[in-house]
């Protein structure tokens, strides 16, 4: 009896749309449409927040929204997160994890090579980190692998922050650890130990009004590693703007599974 109860606990707790997690029966006999490829970073994110933070809320994410979409046939199927980043601005700070942009291409080339052996010809990269830049990879592997659509969504800027948040914040602020608070509170040091994340900012205009970029040497920016005050977070918050995310991005895989072709996704005339 015991033996029974056992297995049945372990099917619930199986999630046939995550890779990881099923076997290969179930994904032998799935009929599978998309492949989702969640991408975040190993970085420090000020005193009170895990370095896993971004790969943890994209796979969340990721994982949810594929759930929901599956429930509408959408044949989506979640791949083991990436870990890693491009973290070149932050390699003073003690084991930021970096993958150069170089690296992350050839990881993703490796990914399309097996999707395409399989049939799967849609891949969505749903990205926890704003270092990662995959468009000008999307566009070079587009050439090597002209059938598989690939298309990529920094998670994060689904929906309107400022609608939730008084002062989101842009690293480890308001909004991530808000969201942290409700989806893994044991993570999140108590909040009296973050810092204020207060943020140094480029002086030159243009860098000022955003018309000229270049990459923030991150011990210049912030003596805690954030940027943006934590202070007001709640985990309320965070599972309304999570909420938000994940239903739009469930309705997105849903859509996009029934594209057939690049074509497909244009409008008629």
């Amino acid at each position: 009896m015991v033996n029974f109860v056992h297995i049945y606990i372990i099917q619930i707790l199986m999630n046939p749309h995550i890779l990881q997690e099923a076997n290969w029966k179930e994904i032998e006999k799935a009929r599978l449409k998309v492949a989702i490829l969640p991408w975040g970073a190993t970085e420090a994110h000020n005193y009170h927040l895990p370095y896993g933070t971004d790969t943890i809320m994209a796979q969340k994410i990721a994982s949810d929204a594929a759930f929901r979409a599956n429930k509408k046939g959408a044949g989506a199927i979640v791949l083991p997160p990436i870990h890693y980043g491009v973290n070149t601005g932050q390699l003073e700070v003690k084991l930021c994890m970096n993958l150069n942009p170089s690296t992350q291409q050839s990881i993703l080339q490796d990914i399309l090579f097996v999707l395409e052996e399989h049939n799967i010809d849609k891949l969505i990269i749903v990205n926890g980190h704003g270092g990662n830049q995959f468009q000008p990879m999307i566009r070079e592997l587009s050439l090597e692998f002209p059938d598989t659509i690939v298309c990529t969504l920094n998670w994060w800027k689904i929906c309107n922050e400022n609608e939730f948040f008084k002062e989101p914040g842009d690293h480890a602020g308001e909004l991530e650890t808000s969201c942290m608070l409700s989806v893994a509170p044991a993570l999140v040091a108590p909040l009296e130990s973050a810092g204020p994340g207060k943020e140094r900012k480029l002086k030159l205009d243009g860098f000022r009004e955003k018309w000229v970029w270049t990459q923030r040497r991150w011990v210049m920016i912030s003596d805690d590693t954030g940027v943006g005050n934590p202070a007001a977070s709640t985990p309320d918050k965070g599972a309304k703007f999570i909420e938000c995310c994940t239903e739009k991005l469930a309705r997105f895989i849903q859509e996009f599974s029934k594209v057939r072709s690049e074509e497909d996704m244009y409008e008629a005339e």
